[in-house]
């Protein structure tokens, strides 16, 4: 899993910040009783949390092939990052939407505000660390693609998971400060109730859009344009083969792809030498991108293949 060291180090630095930061809110909570305060507080033990399933989906994804699962246990990955979406929703927006409408319902004065202040300010600063580590590393996955764009394409949902929680927690504060601010200047304690439905508003946003991401990893992308006309390339140049008719590909994982190519090798050659030809494919993509897994290959004529090409190009239309 070298290809994660990145991915491992954006979880870590924010699965260390985020644990300081309950605890600190938590804390304040106890102090000045602020509904904010302690919806951010759950907000940050629900992102740490997040952080350490998305390392337990790490290390169950490295596992090699096994009886059980012969291609492999990448989408692992993929399924606690589903897993961790629906926590931000289920925990982190439900509790915070819980204890506006209480604080909202019975609204109790915020004492001793300017602790909350201090501790919203550093919280600011430690989650704005962490978001940082989390920008530079997906600015580096995403090259010269649009951030939306990158996202959408990503195969990798660990660093993209930690990037929008660290956003969400980041606005989130600002809409705590501005709560308890307006609330303590208005004399109005409800005002501290509503910015945590705020929270909740944007911790379900959050959570919505992780989760729609998760689900269309989950069941199975395939490989982005570029590498399927490189796999495509390799296999053209084989003197053995006529024509590389097409590719159906499936990320099993960030770097696992799984790929059925079909060729219609040259007519004169014998079955064993066809043998020898997907051999030295295999053997080439194994070095030259290693992210292939699997590779199938079936021998298929040119119209075949263009037809049955069309037939899933109208089902999707249909769909």
């Amino acid at each position: 899993m070298a290809g994660h060291a990145g991915s491992k180090k954006v979880i870590y630095a924010a699965l260390a910040g985020n644990l300081a930061i309950a605890v600190t809110k938590f804390a304040a909570a106890a102090f000045t009783g602020s509904s904010a305060m302690l919806s951010e507080g759950v907000h940050s033990l629900v992102d740490t949390g997040n952080g350490a399933l998305l390392l337990y989906g790490m290390h169950r994804a490295a596992r090699p092939p096994d009886r059980t699962h012969p291609l492999g246990h990448g989408r692992e990955l993929y399924f606690w990052s589903f897993i961790v979406a629906l926590l931000v929703f289920a925990l982190g927006a439900g509790v915070s939407f819980y204890e506006g409408v209480i604080h909202i319902m019975a609204p109790e004065p915020v004492v001793n505000a300017k602790v909350n202040y201090v501790v919203l300010g550093l919280s600011f600063l430690f989650e704005g660390s962490s978001w940082l580590v989390a920008l530079k590393e997906f600015r580096q996955q995403k090259g010269g693609q649009g951030w939306f764009e990158a996202i959408h394409r990503s195969k990798d949902p660990s660093v993209f998971t930690v990037l929008f929680e660290d956003s969400a927690a980041l606005l989130g504060l600002i809409v705590a400060f501005a709560g308890i601010l307006a609330a303590e200047i208005m004399k109005m304690p409800e005002l501290d109730g509503v910015a945590s439905i705020g929270i909740a508003l944007i911790l379900g946003a959050t959570a919505i859009f992780l989760a729609r991401e998760s689900k269309s990893l989950l069941l199975g992308e395939p490989a982005s344009p570029q590498v399927q006309k490189r796999v495509l390339a390799i296999a053209q140049q084989d003197p053995a083969v006529q024509r590389a008719n097409g590719i159906l590909s499936v990320h099993i994982g960030p770097e696992e792809i799984v790929a059925g190519l079909s060729i219609e090798f040259e007519d004169h050659l014998t079955a064993p030498e066809i043998e020898a030809c997907v051999e030295r494919l295999e053997a080439r993509l194994k070095t030259e991108m290693p992210q292939i897994s699997r590779l199938f290959v079936k021998p298929q004529a040119t119209g075949t293949w263009e037809q049955r090409r069309k037939a899933i190009a109208e089902v999707s239309e249909e769909g």
